[in-house]
């Protein structure tokens, strides 16, 4: 049913967009929500290091010097100025936090917002955050299982015990617990490899893809992760999917927000129960967001027959 699907923005938190106005960047989500906008999406890098030429999905948006705002203290601001719209990551470098201080500051934030946080989580591609943050690089991929894991526990326990590789603790209260039944819905975001499959069966809510991916290869990958679900005795159904529209450029060369938005069909069909656009591909600042979310608002509806 394309009325459960969202309409997801994507906000630059980094970079020139919000033309180093931070306050005024979290009245974007009020403009959102007022122009009936689903959910907004920030991304993180806690520090970067100088070789952002390693970043293999093309150019990097920023050099390193550029401001990169935390997400969670951005979207803590954004629920004090909103009472409706989600609030998102896609994705928070999770291990970056370490597990405990992960589940406090999110069980938090999803008290001040009234249960409307997703946490889209993943490993990063930097090396030189987790060197920053005396963590080992090559353990990435289980301080991510171990730190999603742990929050559930501490999210769903009292007290809490858990026993992991890199985490472990047991008689550990923590409170207040998230407003959401079960706690923060976890969006696993990646390449659906073995390891990301088991993350979601195991301790998530939904799925980010990673970047370039073909809505042909999500829609199969959809199908997979719905069978694992099944076979692990959960509700294939309950799968959240954040799935990028597919960009399509005007005859002047620049990208076309009507276009695009042409695209969404396709992507609903795919699986996806959010559907991402990023502003600033669209929209040149902050100033001019009110005027680009009630036009992607009224676009979507029209794509998808509402």
């Amino acid at each position: 049913m394309t009325d459960d699907v969202q309409l997801s923005i994507g906000l630059p938190n980094f970079g020139p967009w919000p033309d180093g106005d931070w306050r005024g960047f979290v009245d974007v989500a009020r403009a959102a929500e007022d122009a009936g906008i689903d959910r907004v999406v920030l991304v993180d890098h806690v520090v970067m290091g100088p070789n952002t030429d390693k970043y293999v999905w093309g150019r990097f948006p920023t050099p390193p010097e550029a401001p990169w705002s935390e997400p969670l203290t951005l979207l803590s601001g954004m629920a004090a100025v909103t009472s409706r719209i989600r609030l998102a990551t896609g994705i928070l470098v999770a291990p970056l936090r370490g597990a405990t201080l992960l589940a406090k500051t999110a069980a938090t934030l999803d008290q001040i917002s009234g249960g409307r946080l997703e946490l889209g989580v993943g490993t990063g591609w930097q090396r030189e955050e987790y060197d920053a943050a005396g963590l080992d690089w090559d353990l990435r991929g289980q301080l991510l299982t171990d730190t999603i894991a742990a929050c559930k526990a501490l999210w769903t326990q009292t007290p809490a015990a858990f026993a992991s590789e890199t985490v472990n603790f047991s008689d550990t209260y923590l409170m207040p617990k998230p407003v959401q039944p079960g706690g923060v819905p976890l969006w696993i975001g990646g390449t659906l490899n073995k390891r990301n499959l088991a993350r979601i069966v195991e301790s998530g809510d939904g799925w980010i893809p990673i970047m370039g991916l073909s809505t042909e290869d999500m829609a199969r990958d959809v199908v997979t992760i719905r069978q694992a679900l099944a076979d692990a005795g959960r509700d294939p159904a309950a799968l959240r999917v954040q799935g990028p529209i597919p960009m399509a450029k005007g005859d002047d060369g620049k990208f076309d927000l009507a276009r695009t938005m042409d695209n969404a069909a396709e992507v609903v069909a795919a699986g996806a129960t959010a559907l991402q656009l990023p502003i600033q591909a669209f929209c040149p600042g902050p100033k001019e967001a009110p005027a680009f979310f009630a036009e992607a608002r009224r676009l979507f509806d029209a794509a998808l027959g509402r």
